[in-house]
């Protein structure tokens, strides 16, 4: 057995079938996270100057595109590096911080997604009440709490983490996660399972509320055209977002708790970072391609960009 004390990084296996076209995807794998980057950036900066786009919505909306921004920052610059290089490692420091930003990116994700499911049903459920209950000082609470509270409690599962002593360095993943480290340990994982699980509660928790909220959404749309057609503008891109959230964190925790070798390596990358690659990219996409204000806006930014050019 491995003396605990010495191991100081982890190894990577993720890639060990991808040296032979390491250059093609590496050049594919920037071209997509430079287009997550720009389409992100595009929706933030066009809520920013449009003053218009100050409401509720709008806000959560580019919280949750900051949010995209800051999970793929913790896996696809070490993602490019590890292409370039015949070693993939990474050390223990560094595979604790990784598993960190990932996390809490994927717990801010719902938390975000849970405000604006608040937000859509007082909207369509309380609509003349919409702005005494959706106030600046309440925006920000939730906001807060969107924020802080994934980022406090997965600092508690990695501290728990960290204080297992680990037996082996091998990580069958493209990047570092607490589960993989935790299966790793020499001792008794009881607490930092029983935690695990303690989370995964509060974020079915989240869903079932989500879910609750739209089953009354959907009661109200049934009862008017005009709170049909606002469901179809605004609550559709989000329903969207949430399905497709809701499927890509569900197959990575199935996988990363349940997952089988007899998979193939390819097979298991994609498991393993779909909800790194469908939500950031998806999510400013549909909703700007949906909400016709932000489409709106956008597309008169690009027109004058062209005048400007001419």
């Amino acid at each position: 057995m491995q003396n605990s004390t010495l191991i100081t990084v982890f190894t990577l296996s993720g890639l060990n079938e991808s040296r032979a076209n390491k250059n093609i995807y590496f050049a594919f794998t920037l071209l997509l996270y430079l287009l997550m980057v720009v389409v992100n950036l595009t929706l933030i900066a066009t809520i920013i100057i449009e003053k218009t786009l100050h409401e509720p919505m709008y806000i959560l909306l580019c919280n949750l595109c900051v949010n995209g921004l800051y999970g793929t920052a913790g896996f696809y610059p070490k993602l490019l590096s590890d292409f370039l290089s015949d070693s993939h490692v990474i050390s223990y420091a560094g595979c604790l911080t990784q598993a960190y930003v990932i996390y809490t990116s994927v717990m801010c994700e719902i938390t975000i997604l849970t405000v604006m499911a608040y937000d859509r049903y007082v909207a369509i459920c309380r609509p003349l009440q919409y702005h005494s209950v959706m106030t600046p000082l309440t925006v920000g609470k939730l906001l807060l709490f969107a924020w802080v509270y994934p980022f406090c409690s997965i600092l508690i599962a990695i501290y728990l983490t960290y204080t297992l002593p680990v037996c082996g360095s091998h990580i069958d993943k493209l990047y570092c996660d607490t589960w993989s480290v935790v299966k790793l340990s020499c001792t008794t994982t009881t607490l930092s399972s029983a935690y695990g699980f303690i989370l995964i509660s509060a974020q079915l928790a989240q869903a079932f509320f989500i879910i609750y909220t739209y089953i009354q959404i959907i009661r109200a749309c049934l009862k008017s055209v005009e709170q049909r057609s606002k469901f179809m503008q605004t609550c559709l891109p989000h329903l969207m977002a949430l399905i497709n959230f809701a499927i890509s964190a569900s197959i990575d925790v199935m996988y990363s708790r349940y997952g089988t070798e007899t998979l193939s390596q390819s097979l298991r990358n994609i498991m393993a970072m779909e909800y790194l690659l469908i939500p950031p990219l998806f999510n400013p996409l549909v909703y700007g391609l949906k909400l016709h204000q932000i489409r709106r806006r956008v597309f008169r930014a690009c027109a004058r960009d062209k005048v400007t050019q001419m």
